[in-house]
């Protein structure tokens, strides 16, 4: 039974079959002939999700995300619309109780419904809500029959014999995601998304239903007075004029389930008979709430907001709840770069953000992937996704948990120019067919997320702007409400505002600005050419030239991102292992040729014969699957710390963002990606983690100067900085520190030359590792390592060096809650001592016995009575000296070793407790949250890892850690 307001999920319980396998009407099976349980005809239907995630999740076809599996499924273009044109079946339990409404929040891409015998039609459109009225058609005996024949897009297309971005173009013609017919990144979905994607539910109302409520919050005296404004439209459906007492309640949590009651407003509203108005409350006035900012900026502060309707006799009549942020963004063409810079609560951002297309191919969404997803944005320290033209206007979960998270979030329509006006074939450049359904589906979507304080901006499309007639609608509809124009600062008080414009939650939206298309207006040359990219292997060194990108705010960069290992292992079979062959050229460049399947998957090359060198042969030739997997970790990590660190080493000076293409794929593609399909992060995850540090210490790759910036609002002082090289042989030949630094907010700030590659005979290989530290309690601020060449040499030197035998201390201790478990691992780097014949001490500081750049004399020493002590007492020795105690509960694990150096690319991961598995079998607990991962240490350093993660039931966990010098790993039960 549904309760008033409430809605019911209609998710469990379905049943589906192809419209050709079943011989009844639609009224048959929802009245005489219901089918009951799986058949030949019917199976288990997958719901909200796709008619391929059905055919799949039965086994009727290939799993295509598997090896070339997608190969053997018939695409639409071949088998015709009628073979993924599919009955849906389930039944609900509802006694009436008030007025019954059946909602599909999306659809792809018409249907016909059959509830107990009574026809009714969902019209076209993927992006639309449709909510039906059927308290008339329900059973009296509270048992309902419900089935729903789903039609696929008019405009399926065809898919080229040479692939291409959208196949042939016609799915444009639908109002439809458009990566259905294939893209460089994945392969044709063969149903095109068809079926009930979106969640279906019944709810009950009274006579009055509560519609579509518009919150906005405006900033007067900066930002201390706030007024939240909310305007709803509320329908009565009886035949007699309802009197209503309509309330509107803020509430903040303040500690677990305890709430504060913020605001408590009760209206009286009459309606009459059959209608529908609009009605806004008065303005609710806040004093210096709590505000919503992005991540790295400050907290995410939320508010419940709940509106509620009682009706004269007959009690509560509809509810409606949401979380809701006080927040105000702005954003302009900046004069300094030309590029869009953003400012959210008045403060200016730096957008280092990713491009997202969707979380599943499939449209198997979820509440916990969707937190996965975002939780990983966050942890990678971004504050803006990219929600592409060709994918979805993404679904209520994603914006809570965006909201949850702080990731602001650029929402496309659905126009792409490979589709929509340009590309091969040359595609039509009118968009869809039915313009006014691509408006009816855009102002349903404004409608459906505009209360997210996530939502940052509209943009018309990817590449591409809308056919004129849609982007002057769009340009109408989104225009922006006086006080959210960039002038409106100078606005103080709320008399400022004329009387006409005090309400802006009387626009549609009003409070977000509206881009025409992905390079217009700000973003790459601003006028539509052909400007955002490059999307190969660079060369770490070249995103910090003056050269490498030009314009102020780069939509799209992007790179290579194959996954470890066992993530191949698991969706390939063995002719899928195979790695690439590295086939010489006359230039002296490598081309990769990679197998059938990885090419099929899409998978981008680390070479870029021409310009750039094959970078994991830098590290030698690898020598199988595993050993090439984990060179190209080095090389992930690598190339996205260096594209973000080149980004924001021109804060504000050149740039004001960039987004990478992409952050993840919803198929198991071989490219542009930080976690791959299964959830593993690959190492550029941890690379990007590092460069997008609210606050970084870095170094430029071009120059070879130390950079420190700081994105933040507030000065950072009192701090110093820590470089130190370490060499192959775990001596370490040069040490500095800065100290006496006063970071200004919003600034880069360069520092000195790192200058150990221009002294008497650098190593050909070296390890830097950089280290921010307030001085007066030494906890680091930032932490960067780099593993180093000279100029002109490689990373060859390496590949001995994995038979180094570092020794470690490894401690854990783990939290359990249910099958969730948090684990901190505490990792010391044990290594002997350097080289006395280098190194002599004074007040337990290690100085050089020669000219090298070795200052330690900056620092106050700490005394020590450890006989022992001969090594460098810098930072990390003053670190170790914090952790060095134990306690009961910690398990401890050894590696023996008699090297010394650096250890070097650790990795975590976490695995099903049985120690023996088949070849291919993928042994890991995925997802895994990770504080920090793929890591090195160097002598007498130890980092802590917090690592959080679920594990299903009946399985006992083990974290292992791996890395260069650790083939085998090192296993704890846990």
């Amino acid at each position: 039974m549904a309760e008033i307001g409430q809605k019911t999920l209609l998710d469990s319980g379905w049943l589906a079959a192809r419209s050709t396998d079943v011989q009844l009407t639609g009224t048959q099976l929802t009245t005489t002939h219901p089918p009951t349980s799986p058949t030949s005809s019917w199976m288990e239907a997958v719901v909200p999700g796709t008619v391929l995630a059905t055919l799949v999740e039965n086994k009727v076809v290939g799993d295509p995300f598997y090896g070339l599996e997608n190969e053997t499924i018939l695409d639409i273009a071949d088998s015709g619309r009628e073979y993924y044109t599919f009955w849906f079946f389930t039944k609900f339990q509802c006694k009436l109780s008030g007025n019954l409404d059946l909602n599909f929040r999306a659809i792809n891409y018409s249907a016909e419904l059959y509830l107990n015998g009574h026809k009714r039609v969902l019209p076209k459109g993927m992006f639309r809500r449709h909510s039906l009225e059927v308290t008339d058609i329900l059973n009296p005996d509270g048992s309902n029959l419900l089935a729903v024949l789903v039609h696929p897009p008019d405009h399926p297309g065809s898919i080229p014999p040479a692939g291409g971005q959208g196949g042939d173009h016609e799915i444009g013609k639908d109002v439809a995601t458009q990566y259905v017919e294939g893209w460089d990144w994945i392969a044709p979905v063969r149903d095109r998304n068809t079926g009930i994607w979106d969640e279906v539910s019944i709810s009950v109302t009274g006579p009055v239903k509560i519609i579509d409520p518009h919150l906005v919050s405006s900033f007067f005296d900066r930002y201390t007075r706030v007024y939240l404004h909310a305007t709803t439209e509320l329908e009565n459906r009886s035949s007699w004029v309802a009197e209503c007492s309509l309330n509107i309640q803020v509430t903040t949590e303040l500690e677990g389930s305890v709430c504060l009651m913020e605001h408590l407003k009760t209206q009286h509203v009459s309606i009459p008979p059959r209608a529908r108005i609009q009605y806004t409350f008065p303005q609710l006035f806040f004093y210096k709430p709590n505000l919503w900012w992005p991540n790295g900026m400050g907290k995410q502060s939320l508010y419940n907001v709940s509106i509620t309707v009682d009706v004269k006799g007959h009690g509560e009549s509809d509810s409606w709840g949401q979380l809701f942020g006080f927040r105000k963004i702005e954003s302009h063409i900046d004069s300094a770069t030309g590029g869009r810079l953003f400012k959210v609560n008045g403060q200016p951002i730096f957008i280092r953000g990713g491009n997202w297309i969707l979380s599943d191919c499939l449209l198997r969404l979820s509440k916990e992937r969707y937190k996965t997803d975002i939780k990983f944005h966050a942890d990678m320290n971004l504050n803006m996704i990219r929600c592409w033209g060709g994918g979805l206007a993404e679904r209520p979960e994603f914006y809570h948990y965006c909201d949850v998270y702080g990731l602001l979030v650029w929402q496309e329509f659905w126009i792409t120019g490979d589709v929509d006006g340009r590309g091969v074939p040359v595609s039509n450049p009118n968009g869809p067919l039915d313009h006014d359904l691509f408006m009816l589906c855009a102002r349903d979507t404004v409608k459906l997320l505009r209360n997210h304080p996530s939502l940052g901006l509209w943009v018309g499309g990817n590449e591409q702007v809308p056919p004129a007639d849609i982007n002057t609608s769009l340009k109408n509809d989104l225009k922006l409400h006086p006080f959210f124009e960039s002038q409106s600062e100078n606005i103080t008080s709320v008399e400022g505002l004329s009387t006409a414009y005090k309400d802006p939650s009387q626009y549609l939206d009003g409070t977000r600005v509206y881009i025409q298309g992905s390079m217009w207006d700000g973003f790459a040359n601003g006028k539509g050419g052909f400007t955002d990219g490059p999307y190969e292997i660079q060369n770490p060194e070249d995103p910090f030239k003056d050269n490498f990108y030009k314009y102020g705010f780069n939509p799209e960069v992007g790179s290579v991102g194959i996954p470890v290992a066992a993530t191949i292992r698991a969706t390939m079979p063995r002719e899928g292992w195979q790695i690439p062959l590295f086939k010489k050229l006359p230039n002296g460049y490598t081309e990769e040729v990679p197998n059938p399947i990885w090419q099929y998957h899409k998978y981008l090359p680390y070479s870029k014969p021409g310009k750039v060198h094959d970078q994991i042969e830098l590290y030698g030739t690898p020598k199988d699957l595993d050993d090439f997997c984990l060179k190209a970790q080095l090389v992930n990590y690598i190339q996205y710390r260096a594209l973000l660190e080149g980004w924001t080493s021109r804060m504000w000076s050149k740039y004001t963002g960039v987004l990478i293409w992409k952050t993840q794929n919803p198929w198991t593609g071989l490219r542009g990606q930080f976690y791959d399909h299964l959830l593993d992060q690959t190492a550029g995850f941890f690379g990007c983690r590092c460069a997008a540090e609210p606050i970084h210490v870095q170094l430029n790759l071009a120059t070879y100067f130390i950079e420190v910036v700081n994105t933040t609002a507030e000065e950072l002082s009192n701090v110093a900085i820590e470089a130190s090289v370490w060499d192959l042989e775990g001596a370490c030949p040069y040490y500095k520190v800065f100290d006496k630094l006063s970071l200004p907010p919003k600034k880069v700030v360069s520092i000195s030359e790192m200058k150990y590659p221009k002294s008497k005979n650098p190593k050909p290989v070296f390890f830097l590792l950089l280290k921010l530290y307030h001085v007066s309690n030494y906890s680091i601020v930032s932490r960067n390592f780099y593993w180093l060449h000279v100029s002109g040499g490689d990373y060859k030197l390496l590949e001995p060096y994995r038979n180094k035998r570092i020794p470690l201390k490894i401690t854990s201790k783990t939290f359990i809650k249910g099958s969730s478990y948090e684990v901190e691992m505490k990792v010391l780097n044990k290594s002997k001592k350097p080289d006395p014949k280098t190194l002599t001490y004074k007040n337990n500081f290690a100085v050089r016995n020669d000219d090298s750049d070795f200052d330690m004399t900056s620092l106050e020493p700490i005394p020590d009575t450890r006989a022992d002590l001969k090594q460098p007492t810098g930072l990390f020795q003053r670190l170790y000296r914090q952790f060095s105690r134990e306690s009961d509960g910690l398990r401890v694990a050894e590696i023996n070793g008699s090297d010394g150096g650096v250890a070097f690319f650790l990795n975590f991961s976490v695995h099903g407790a049985k120690m023996e598995h088949e070849e291919g079998e993928d042994s890991r607990i995925l997802p895994v949250h990770y504080s920090d991962n793929y890591f090195s240490l160097v002598p007498g350093e130890e980092m802590s890892i917090k690592i959080s993660f679920k594990v299903p039931p009946g399985v006992s966990p083990r974290v292992t850690l791996r890395g260069w010098n650790y083939h085998h790993g090192v296993h704890t039960v846990l």
